[in-house]
């Protein structure tokens, strides 16, 4: 088959989850003897017209000049090159900014769209942006031959929501198994003597909740908390937490070996998503054997199922804070890295989603009528 991955900014990955996954898959797809293409934006780091096997086709991307507005541009002019590539399937990964070209699409091509998360649930937005949002994701439901969920919330969402069947794929992570007590010993902890929480500065992920709970709490155990806050609502937090130092802001952490090694030592991990599909760091903490602490959703269940402690309140932070240890519940942390081995592993992802392409070329037709 010839296809095409539309809606990321490129490969390899050097931003986000559906780039990782656009790396893997397309290059897995290579390797099955398919012609792959996969979008790219012109300003991406790699430059080469091939990655793997896999052809790149670089787009005209000016997110750099006009912010958001830019990504309809270059998902307008990424659409627009598809019209003449004879595409036998295109994957849309998400729609937030491609849905509203879907007129555009080549009709000759099978339509398969990843729905990522409920986007328009996301507070960060205004009410205007959430109901674009909810419009947009209404025109990829309908626009599509084939929808994927990457949770059963997800799917479950789409079928109640439009009456539309999706095939459920999850994301997938890899097994993490070299330890280094070193690495975590430079960041002033000791392993199993510190808890962690690791999300992008977000209202809907629950750092505020997570760590008030630390901040009014008796024990005073270091928290860990990564990710990028030179945002509005970072600085915000940095601010109402400034007089507490067991809350330790660590800032953007990109090394993985880091990463795996603190989510491995840690005594909680925190993952306080409330909105979105299979979250990638969450299967990163699962594989890293954290002993998960999850905000209490159908996302976040679908996954760990009876595999972890959940919560909605900040009392019921501070009981799990006071009451519970990773060390008395391995178990569950080794259910979760079993489920990474057998269930959330990229060869089985990228072989389900080979099947359902396979399976919508043959309901197709092979190809829509020419």
């Amino acid at each position: 088959m010839k296809i095409a991955i539309l809606g990321t900014r490129g490969i390899p990955n050097h931003y986000g989850g559906f780039e990782q996954f656009a790396e893997f898959f397309s290059v897995y797809l290579v390797e099955k003897g398919h012609d792959v293409y996969c979008y790219n934006s012109h300003n991406h780091k790699f430059q080469e017209k091939t990655f793997h096997g896999v052809n790149i086709i670089h787009q005209n991307d000016p997110e750099h000049k006009f912010g958001t507005f830019g990504q309809f541009i270059y998902d307008y002019n990424c659409i627009m090159d598809s019209r003449k590539r004879d595409f036998d399937i295109i994957l849309q990964l998400g729609y937030t900014s491609n849905s509203i070209w879907y007129f555009l699409l080549p009709k000759k091509s099978i339509i398969i769209t990843n729905m990522d998360g409920l986007e328009w649930k996301r507070t960060k937005y205004s009410i205007t942006v959430q109901q674009f949002l909810k419009f947009a994701e209404r025109l990829a439901v309908i626009s599509s031959d084939f929808l994927v969920s990457d949770s059963l919330g997800i799917q479950k969402f789409l079928k109640a929501k439009y009456k539309k069947e999706s095939t459920y794929i999850a994301y997938g992570a890899y097994p993490f198994s070299n330890p280094d007590e070193r690495i975590v010993k430079k960041y002033g902890v000791e392993k199993e003597n510190y808890n962690m929480i690791m999300a992008r500065f977000e209202p809907e992920n629950n750092l505020d909740m997570i760590l008030e709970s630390v901040a009014i709490n008796e024990e005073k155990m270091p928290i860990l908390v990564i990710g990028k806050h030179q945002t509005k609502y970072g600085q915000y937090l940095k601010n109402k937490y400034k007089d507490y130092p067991n809350i330790r802001f660590i800032g953007a952490l990109y090394n993985l070996e880091h990463l795996n090694n603190l989510r491995y030592f840690s005594n909680l991990y925190f993952h306080g998503h409330s909105v979105g599909g299979t979250n990638p760091s969450l299967l990163e903490a699962m594989a890293s054997k954290a002993f998960v602490i999850a905000h209490d959703n159908d996302f976040n269940k679908g996954i760990l199922k009876e595999n972890g402690y959940y919560f909605s309140s900040p009392t019921e932070v501070i009981n799990i804070l006071n009451t519970i240890r990773k060390n008395d519940n391995l178990q569950l942390v080794q259910n979760n890295f079993d489920a990474i081995v057998n269930e959330f592993n990229w060869e089985k992802i990228n072989g389900e989603y080979l099947q359902l392409f396979e399976e919508c070329f043959s309901k197709s037709g092979k190809r829509k009528q020419k």
